[in-house]
């Protein structure tokens, strides 16, 4: 325990008494339960598509502690290493998502996935965070640099980036990407005029996509269907919340999961709520709460505005996300596709939301500023 000791200087000492051990502690506790939840909800998934019933268990027990080092290792750094690392990963993830365009695997019509050494990898799970972290630096350069058009290099990243997603498409990244780009302009400094023509192109946006995109046409119209005429993985997450009621049918015993093809991973939500009820459920929705509000507070205490801004995108995407898969599995907004930041099954998805919290972890230590000065 020397090594942990405050009177130590060690890399791992001065990571341990500055990282906020409440953030790292909520997000273990998530991963921890996603593997939980996977064993439960991933078997009668890997039977219907011909694997073994432990196919995705083995898979997640993998990527979990990858996951779980890439975030610790992240959360060691500074900001000037955070930003490199931050941008080399958005170059990558925009060269892969370019790939997946042309090369990827099609799945219901949209190509989101590339195989890479064995392995389905979804490069736009990967932009989220790294984008969060660019654009907040391009944001704070021109604060700092009145020469430097941070603000519209920003706005042409945003554009490339959401055509890339768009052309896919995926709808659902594209609307998490527009929201913490917007949200960190909106910290910016945005005009309230802007605000206002922002609001006015989403909703022209959105009608556009309704008539263009025939996948986001159905989404949309299976949502304002009547009850009766719900889609049927909807109707089967709902017969799932039903039947948990408040302490839930117990671990394993949940039958909805029989038959919702994506179980392990957009409706997992729904397989909690059958077998472990309601407390489950507000207990999950606590924990993402308290990850995104407790770090929205930390970070607005510094006066480093690349802190604020890059925390706040980050804790932005992390919860948007969670709010996202959770609304979809109770239908109060369409299905998006979008998984449960590290409790549904997904290599990409946990170790991107990985490395997302791992960077906001690093963002949010108590001398993150003080180490950085030399890059200020």
């Amino acid at each position: 325990m020397i090594a942990f000791s405050r009177k130590s200087h060690n890399i791992l000492s001065n990571w341990w008494w500055t990282v906020d051990k409440t953030l790292l502690g909520l997000v273990s506790g998530l991963m921890v339960l996603g593997i939980f939840l996977t064993f439960s909800a991933s078997p009668s998934v890997a039977h219907r598509v011909g694997f073994g019933s432990y196919h995705y268990i083995y898979r997640q027990c993998f990527y979990v502690p990858v996951a779980f080092c890439f975030m610790i290792f992240l959360s060691m750094q500074n900001l000037k290493f955070i930003r490199r690392f931050a941008s080399i990963g958005y170059i990558l993830a925009l060269i892969l998502t370019i790939m997946t365009i042309f090369w990827g695997e099609e799945v219901k019509g949209a190509h989101r996935w590339i195989r890479i050494f064995g392995f389905s990898l979804q490069p736009s799970e990967f932009i989220k965070p790294t984008f969060a972290i660019v654009a907040a630096w391009l944001f704070d350069a021109q604060k700092q640099y009145a020469e430097i058009p941070g603000t519209w290099l920003s706005v042409a990243l945003f554009i490339v980036t959401a055509g890339l997603l768009l052309a896919e498409p995926d709808i659902g990244m594209t609307f998490v990407v527009s929201a913490i780009w917007f949200f960190q302009l909106f910290l910016n400094g945005l005009p309230f005029i802007w605000i206002i023509g922002a609001g006015v192109l989403g909703i022209i946006g959105a009608v556009v996509l309704y008539f263009t995109f025939p996948h986001f046409h159905t989404r949309i119209q299976q949502f304002i269907t009547s009850e009766n005429e719900l889609s049927y993985q909807v109707q089967k997450a709902f017969d799932a919340f039903q039947s948990g009621h408040l302490l839930g049918r117990g671990p394993g015993e949940g039958v909805a999961k029989l038959s919702i093809p994506d179980a392990h991973t957009d409706f997992i939500f729904a397989v909690a709520a059958e077998e472990f009820g309601f407390i489950i459920c507000a207990l999950i929705i606590g924990v993402y709460a308290t990850i995104v509000i407790r770090s929205m507070f930390i970070s607005m205490k510094d006066r480093n505005f690349f802190i604020i801004l890059s925390s706040a995108g980050l804790a932005a995407s992390f919860g948007l996300q969670g709010i996202i898969n959770m609304a979809s599995s109770l239908h109060l907004m369409p299905t998006k596709g979008m998984t449960l930041p590290f409790v549904s099954y997904g290599g990409s998805s946990v170790i991107a939301s990985a490395i997302g919290i791992g960077m906001l972890l690093a963002i949010t230590r108590k001398n993150a500023h003080s180490e950085d000065k030399d890059d200020q």
